[in-house]
């Protein structure tokens, strides 16, 4: 009885045995099979910064991609990481396909998307006010970026301390509608009709309320920064520019020590107007890549550029573009650019 009740035990421990050593065998096939290999994986930067500043910046991404990649079912062997020459080359390199990756801006997406498409679309710090009502932004206090990400940004029309800025801020502030002639009045600060918030979008601003644009305006000064309108705004040589909305976060500390402001610029200031949500820039994937056309590879690069951005490392790398996270984009965002981009046609002519 002993030795039967013996041989049934080593029996059960070798079945044992065999069927541990079974599932073994397939969870570890299992595995290898699932992973798939990419050969190259090419990413082209646009020069938002010096290129020796990007590329040492951006060099731990190699290996956080790949780890990440890995983790989603793809081996991918190298990664070919460089920067444009200027913002159009990437976005003919995405294109061509000789890049599978670009990091773009919005502009500069409109013009290739018959051959890319958007993957992502970068996150920055939003700010306290984001409505398109003026006058909710004139509470008395500055604006102040907040821990919230956005995806997009505002331009604003910012009137001074001269007498006629003040003039429109009152009106403002009173809830009474600007009419034509109130601006036209003015001086105004502008950058080149390539700056998205120095000049396309608040000429589109003006275009979808009078009918106009800033060529119509009367009284206009081209401004070589941002920093020289505000300048000009607080010396009153101009009574109104245009410029992205947390101009005032930036400018207030410096408003009276460096611009000559004499008061505080809260006080001194008000805006008058606010424009639609610029989309912020992107990174998009070439059509015409062959690596690139496999959805699901699509939606892994994509999240593991999200789940980089999500970690200390990650966010000191990318904030060399200035921005803080990712999110997953679409193409019907950047609609307001290719309204833009139509404008600029038309100025062009």
């Amino acid at each position: 009885m002993k030795k039967r009740i013996l041989s049934l035990l080593l029996v059960l421990c070798m079945c044992l045995a065999v069927l541990s050593g079974c599932g073994g065998s397939g969870d570890d096939d299992g595995d290898v099979s699932d992973v798939k290999t990419i050969d190259n994986l090419t990413i082209a930067f646009s020069p938002y910064a010096d290129a020796d500043q990007i590329i040492t910046a951006t060099e731990p991404l190699t290996d956080l991609l790949k780890a990440k990649l890995l983790e989603k079912g793809y081996d991918v062997n190298n990664i070919d990481m460089s920067v444009g020459t200027n913002y159009t080359a990437v976005g003919q390199a995405l294109a061509a396909g000789s890049a599978d990756l670009g990091f773009i801006s919005g502009g500069n997406y409109v013009l290739f998307s018959d051959d890319c498409d958007v993957l992502l679309t970068a996150l920055r710090y939003a700010i306290n006010k984001d409505s398109e009502n003026p006058a909710d932004w004139n509470d008395g206090t500055i604006e102040e970026n907040t821990d919230e990400m956005s995806t997009y940004y505002r331009c604003i029309i910012l009137a001074g301390p001269s007498e006629k800025g003040q003039e429109l801020l009152a009106k403002v502030n009173a809830g009474e509608e600007l009419t034509w002639d109130d601006l036209n009045s003015a001086t105004w600060a502008v950058l080149n009709p390539t700056s998205a918030s120095g000049y396309i979008y608040p000429c589109l601003w003006l275009q979808e309320n009078y009918g106009k644009g800033i060529s119509d305006l009367d009284n206009v000064v081209q401004s070589d920064s941002h920093t020289t309108s505000v300048a000009r705004l607080a010396s009153e040589q101009v009574d109104v520019m245009v410029s992205y909305g947390h101009i005032r976060i930036k400018n207030a500390p410096i408003w009276q020590s460096e611009f000559g402001g004499t008061g505080e610029m809260v006080n001194d200031t008000g805006i008058i107007g606010v424009t639609e949500g610029i989309y912020n820039d992107m990174i998009a994937y070439s059509k015409t890549s062959d690596t690139m056309a496999d959805e699901n590879f699509r939606q892994a690069v994509g999240e593991a550029f999200i789940e980089i951005a999500e970690t200390e490392e990650g966010r000191e790398i990318i904030s060399v573009f200035s921005q803080v996270g990712y999110t997953f984009g679409q193409d019907s965002d950047y609609d307001g650019e290719r309204a833009a981009q139509e404008l600029l046609k038309t100025l062009e002519e």
